[in-house]
């Protein structure tokens, strides 16, 4: 419904937008963000009143939503500016280009639909009449804001409430620009600053309690509630949660209670009010209270997908209790997807496989190529027709639509892998690679070692810095070992695998062309990663810097500039690891031809390892994972032993990967790509055969 709403105000199709953000509120009245919707579309309409009330509305339901306080803030300032929008905005522009009122409006518009270039573009135009207005510069900080360039946001906001410093709108876009930067004390005082000015705005408030919670200061945070609870018109259904999130977070579960009790009424289907029932009832051993209420409220909202859900979470998982409320759930809704997976693990769990079966053949017959259901129909299949099972994969793959098509031909060659089929695997796996590559990462380059490596430098006796690097060949499992490393360090930084990696030599492929020509020295590539540590959340330079790639060629500038350093390398049998490689890709996505491809630069990579550990190039340690890589607790003990302090036990490792010893079954489909990888197999010290 969201999409469809954009796609009309973005054509100015306003009055379909409001008809559809009103069947959407009419239907969920209890999402905020239907009421939010609802308010953009008849600010885009020019019923500023009408999405006042409904802003306010969205505020009621979910007062602790940044992103609807943002929202807020735009449409304040919209309200003092002009009172058209949509067509008849478009109109102004086109007959007055100094409209400048009519550019900033549209620009809260196309900001409230996530429309930030569009934002920006009406922005710059309202620059060329009053480039010192303050309520430009407010709509320019919201602009950087939405772009993550916080410094910038708070640079102009800063400026525009020194001009206007009682100005709640621009005080409001100054508080986002503070949260931005975690500076959350700034933040509350621009906050209460807008509360002070504008008393009437209880939303806001529910913010504050936020604030302080995240500060630590529960007494004010609970000080603020009660304020808000005892001013007219701010008992709503999103402040009682608020409060019952409050009590429970202090530790008084029969206060939340009182709170969130009568929201069963009110918000019947919630599913955060829902929760803390829950937690509250848990705390205090009231499951039979639980299960009454949650019982009288399903009898009466039978259509409520979250408070069946409640229900059955006071019920033992798998027990006839469980099954009876899920059978009744599906008298209620009887095609509903959720309630007929759930009957379908219930007969798993109860033994009962034909029907586990015959409960996914219906849901797919509801929802086509619904995967909870054909997986649970493969499963069958691979039982009593490994054959089948391949072909009904291949049948979904062949019929799926382009976004569905990598992780079904994943899925093809995991299922051939099981039915005993391994060449095929191998050939489904390798096409998929060939069809991904224009959008992967080439394969990272491979120096050759020097003849002669540089000194080592000298650690002086007052250097705390012992900044660690962690990587891993594809398919070693080194993903796994930064999840136990995160989950038991602070300073592990995965952030070379997302959106905002840091631009050092350790992230440029080119790297190694540029030291070898002098274009890099050490000191530079060294000093350059040195610099992008603040930046990283790292203050005093000790990190685990988790690496997209390793060459030894890189130790020319770490042996005399950072000779501190030490080198975390996680491995298991390499062929096993071509193997995963091949089936499940790898943390850093790279470009892949061919099986014989993979191989070959696997054995180039492995080779620098072994050459790393034979001549102790530089201070590192081996971290096999073959017995671990699919068992938290082996990977905690595993980690453990390297490091001599304990490791949580953490709940996942992730989806699971090939078994230890699984490239036996690979022997002849993969018999040349083994043969090139023999040499290295045995540097490493895993057995022939």
């Amino acid at each position: 419904m969201q999409d469809k709403i954009i796609e009309a105000l973005r054509r100015n199709a306003t009055d379909e937008g409001v008809a559809l953000a009103q069947e959407w509120a009419a239907t969920e009245p209890q999402q905020a963000q239907a009421h939010r919707w609802l308010a953009l579309a008849l600010q885009q309409q020019g019923e500023l009143a009408q999405a006042q009330a409904s802003m306010d509305q969205a505020l009621a339901l979910a007062p602790d939503d940044a992103a609807l306080h943002l929202q807020q803030a735009g449409l304040l300032l919209a309200l003092r500016q002009i009172e058209a929008a949509g067509q008849a905005l478009d109109r102004s522009t086109a007959l007055n280009p100094n409209e400048f009122s009519a550019y900033l409006m549209q620009a809260h518009l196309a900001l409230a639909r996530e429309d930030t270039d569009e934002a920006d573009r009406l922005a710059r135009m309202a620059a060329r009449v009053e480039p010192d207005s303050p309520e430009l510069a407010a709509v320019q900080g919201m602009i950087a804001l939405r772009r993550g360039d916080v410094d910038r946001a708070l640079s102009v906001l800063s400026a525009a409430s020194q001009q206007l410093p009682n100005d709640p709108r621009v005080l409001y876009a100054l508080g986002f620009a503070y949260l931005g930067k975690d500076m959350l004390a700034f933040a509350e005082q621009s906050f209460r600053r807008v509360v002070e000015l504008n008393p009437a705005n209880q939303a806001l408030r529910g913010l504050l309690v936020q604030l302080a919670l995240r500060q630590g200061h529960t007494d004010r945070a609970a000080e603020v509630m009660r304020e808000v609870l005892a001013t007219a018109g701010g008992d709503t259904p999103g402040m009682r949660r608020m409060a019952g999130e409050l009590e429970l977070a202090s530790g008084q579960p029969l206060q939340a209670l009182e709170h969130l009790r009568p929201l069963l009424q009110q918000l019947p289907g919630d599913r955060d009010t829902l929760q803390l029932l829950l937690m509250a009832w848990q705390r205090l051993g009231r499951e039979e209270e639980a299960r009454t209420e949650l019982e009288a409220a399903v009898q009466e909202h039978p259509q409520q997908h979250d408070l069946w859900l409640a229900r059955l979470a006071v019920a033992q998982v798998g027990s006839d209790e469980a099954v009876e409320v899920t059978e009744r759930w599906l008298v209620a809704m009887p095609d509903h997807i959720p309630a007929l997976e759930t009957r379908m693990r219930l007969h798993d769990m109860n033994q009962q496989p034909e029907q586990a079966e015959a409960v996914a053949r219906h849901i797919v017959s509801v929802e086509p190529g619904r995967s909870s259901a054909e997986q649970r129909i493969v499963e069958a299949l691979l039982l009593r027709d490994p054959a089948a099972a391949v072909d009904h994969v291949r049948t979904l793959a062949d019929n799926a639509p382009e976004a569905a098509h990598a992780p079904l031909q994943s899925w093809l060659g995991t299922v051939q892998d099981r039915a005993g089929d391994p060449a095929g695997a191998v050939a489904t796996w390798v096409r998929l690679h060939q069809h991904l590559v224009p959008t992967r990462l080439p394969l990272p380059p491979q120096a050759k070692a020097p003849s002669q490596w540089p000194e080592m430098g000298q650690v002086s006796e007052d250097n705390l810095m012992r900044p660690m690097f962690l990587w891993g060949a594809p398919g070693s499992g080194v993903e796994r070992v930064a999840t136990v490393m995160a989950a038991g360090s602070a300073v592990l930084r995965a952030d070379r695998f997302g959106p905002t990696p840091p631009n050092d030599g350790f992230q440029n492929f080119l790297t190694l062309q540029r030291l070898a020509t002098d274009a890099l020295s050490p000191e530079q590539m060294v000093q350059q990663w040195r610099e992008h540590l603040p930046a990283r959340g790292i203050a005093d330079g000790n990190v685990i810097d988790w690496l997209l790639w390793w060459d030894n060629a890189l130790l020319w500038a770490l042996r005399p500039q950072l000779p501190e350093g030490r080198l975390v390398i996680a491995v298991r049998d390499p062929r096993d690891m071509l193997i995963e490689w091949l089936a499940l890709g790898a943390p850093a996505p790279l470009a892949l031809t061919s099986s014989m491809e993979a191989a070959q630069w696997l054995v180039r990579a492995l080779e620098q390892v072994a050459d790393l550990h034979e001549q102790d190039l530089y201070t590192h340690m081996i971290m096999r994972t073959d017995d671990a890589v699919n068992d938290p607790a082996a990977m905690a003990a595993l980690l453990e032993r390297a490091f001599g302090m304990r490791f949580p036990t953490v709940r996942s490792l992730g989806p699971g990967t090939i078994e230890p010893g699984h490239w036996r079954r690979y022997t002849q489909a993969l018999s040349a790509e083994f043969a090139q990888l023999a040499p290295v197999v045995a540097r490493l010290g895993y057995p022939e055969v």
